[in-house]
């Protein structure tokens, strides 16, 4: 087992004013040559978005982007025509292909919205670009692994170009959970929202992060209830 251990306090922090943001990855104005990606998982940002502020339109390519929200409301739209506002517990995927321009603005006039970005490298150049965004019923995270995104859509999950898979888990005090890797030559990085978390042997607390390798599974203890996200990736292409 190889593991990672990112303090919450190690990522690259920006205040624009509109727009406060922490960067788990190499990104924009912040650079790390040693934190550049894991694996597959090229980008996981924090940002926090005032009142009717937001993105103006701009391109992406060959892009797998997941966004999470966590607190307050998120407007997309793009040039697949697709559109829509996202608000928590709902998770928002767009495969950005072989070229998308987009926009997002926080909904609300006057609240701060908190979102998550992911963003995975596809499986191959040229997809063709595409939306989705779905709502996921909170109970289903309660001490279990809920899957929002993998390489199918099954069992009403979102899905993305590339061999990934994406959970939400909530545990309660004292809760022990195991995670089983989907393949052998997999990671996983695990990113605590909320609440204090023993993962193998490292104590997590709130925004730590943890990569882990070469293994086939992951304990992870609750030492108070906890919020976390866990993305498992190749570690390879």
């Amino acid at each position: 087992m190889k593991k990672i251990f990112h303090s919450a306090d190690s990522r690259g922090s920006f205040d624009f004013g509109w727009l406060k943001t922490n960067h788990s990855f190499s990104f924009g104005h912040y650079f790390n040559p040693e934190k550049t990606n894991f694996g597959m998982l090229r980008v996981l940002n924090d940002d926090f978005v005032e009142g009717g502020k937001g993105f103006s339109t701009h391109p992406h390519k060959d892009m797998e982007i997941i966004t999470i929200p966590l607190a307050g409301a998120l407007e997309h739209q793009d040039s697949t025509g697709g559109r829509g506002v996202l608000y928590p517990n709902e998770v928002q995927v767009m495969s950005a292909g072989k070229g998308i321009e987009h926009s997002e603005y926080n909904h609300l006039k006057d609240e701060t919205s908190n979102f998550l970005q992911i963003w995975i490298f596809p499986d191959r150049k040229g997809h063709q670009p595409r939306y989705d965004q779905k709502y996921f019923d909170e109970e289903e995270r309660k001490n279990k692994f809920q899957l929002l995104v993998s390489p199918e859509k099954t069992n009403g999950n979102l899905w993305i170009n590339q061999n990934a898979f994406i959970s939400l888990a909530e545990l309660d005090e004292t809760k022990v959970i195991t995670y089983e890797m989907k393949s052998e030559n997999h990671g996983i990085y695990l990113f605590l929202i909320s609440g204090e978390l023993e993962v193998e042997d490292n104590l997590l607390t709130k925004r730590d992060a943890i990569g882990i390798w070469e293994t086939d599974k992951v304990q992870i203890k609750a030492n108070k209830n906890s919020f976390f996200l866990l993305i498992e990736v190749p570690m390879s292409q």
